[in-house]
């Protein structure tokens, strides 16, 4: 009897197979669907973001953005030569460093619980290159500062037309217009005016400062080729800033803990509270800044977003001089004249002119992706900060 009790059972289990069956699909139904409630869910959160984003004029809309790109970026400005300021403090590469930390954090933290991004499409020997010049721009822009005054390294920060142009001819051949040459004419002699002030002005003034500030430059200026690069290879914006920072926070924590600039910051900051608060603050809003600036280029197009870059550079000078008197000079006055007006000038030539006769690499909103908070601008993602 008792034998006859498990062939029943098993008796049934192969009579009734689809009842394993129904049972795996019902769960896999289930699954499906709590998927396609999430996505829903999803779906709708983003349209009631978008719609009430609409409820603002379009004018508003680049009212508050021009007002948090404005805000953002002068703080990081102004923090960043108060920080110069402070006694003690002759470690420019730190605050490339601290610039580094912070894109490296709220890039991971966008990617991974907002975009919800996983994964790595380019391999990770593509980023050697991005990664070298990410330092040499990010690292030698603020170690100059050791060396030149705050206004002089905003100015040739905002120089990469040059070198672009000089690369586009050497290695592309490219044969530029009339109106292009004359506006690099114009920030070539406003570099000069700016230096020769500075070289009078400023006692602790050194042309080591003038160098590394223009490697700084040329990095940049090669930068969104090799972001380009990996695009075109199907990573996302998010994918490249993100690995790009995060691999060139590995090599700066290494080579600044070797020179003793690491700790010597540390031990600085542990004696100064003031030192502190600017330190966190600085750390946390070059990514916000460059944030604003991105939503401009996406929703007003580029010439918008150069014109408002433009007006931003020349606060950012006049802020330096008010907040941080240092002697004057009209030379200061006429280089950021010809500066300023040679980059406005050569960047509506490029908004203005069609696509395949203005190929120098990246569109206007990829190349801002990594920069100015170097003056911030590390898609830096590339707006010069």
């Amino acid at each position: 009897m008792n034998s006859d009790i498990p062939v029943s059972n098993l008796s049934a289990e192969k009579i009734n197979p689809e009842k394993n069956d129904t049972t795996e699909k019902n769960e896999t139904n289930d699954e499906e669907n709590y998927v396609k409630e999430e996505q829903h869910r999803v779906a709708a959160e983003s349209m009631m973001k978008e719609n009430s984003n609409e409820s603002l004029t379009s004018s508003q809309q680049l009212a508050l953005l021009s007002l948090g790109m404005f805000v953002f970026f002068g703080a990081h400005n102004i923090l960043q030569e108060a920080i110069m300021k402070i006694p003690g403090f002759t470690h420019g590469i730190m605050l490339g460093y601290f610039e580094v930390v912070g894109v490296t954090i709220c890039s991971f933290l966008e990617r991974n619980y907002i975009a919800r991004e996983r994964g790595r499409v380019a391999p990770l020997r593509s980023y050697t290159a991005l990664t070298l010049c990410l330092m040499m721009s990010s690292s030698f822009s603020n170690m100059s500062l050791n060396f030149i005054n705050f206004p002089t390294k905003v100015v040739f920060r905002s120089c990469k037309l040059i070198p672009a142009m000089v690369i586009a001819t050497i290695i592309n051949r490219r044969v530029f217009r009339s109106s292009e040459y004359l506006a690099a004419f114009s920030i070539t002699i406003g570099l000069i005016l700016f230096a020769a002030a500075d070289w009078k002005l400023t006692p602790s003034f050194n042309p080591i400062g003038l160098v590394l500030v223009s490697l700084s430059v040329i990095a940049d200026a090669v930068l969104p080729n090799l972001q380009e690069n990996l695009f075109t290879h199907g990573s996302s914006r998010l994918e490249v800033i993100y690995y790009s920072n995060i691999f060139a926070l590995v090599f700066m924590t290494m080579s600044t803990f070797i020179s003793g600039d690491l700790f010597a910051v540390f031990k600085l900051a542990s004696m100064d509270p003031h030192l502190q608060l600017y330190l966190v603050i600085y750390t946390a809003i070059s990514y916000i800044a460059i944030t604003f600036y991105m939503k401009i280029v996406k929703k007003f197009g580029g010439v918008v977003a150069v014109l408002l870059a433009t007006v931003r550079k020349a606060m950012t000078l006049s802020l330096s001089f008010l907040l941080f008197p240092k002697d004057f000079s009209w030379y200061y006055v006429f280089g950021a004249v010809l500066v300023l007006g040679g980059l406005l000038a050569a960047s509506l030539i490029k908004q203005m002119t069609p696509k395949q006769d203005n190929n120098m690499g990246i569109s206007q909103q990829k190349e801002s992706q990594h920069a100015e908070p170097n003056e911030l601008e590390p898609l830096k993602q590339n707006e010069n900060v």
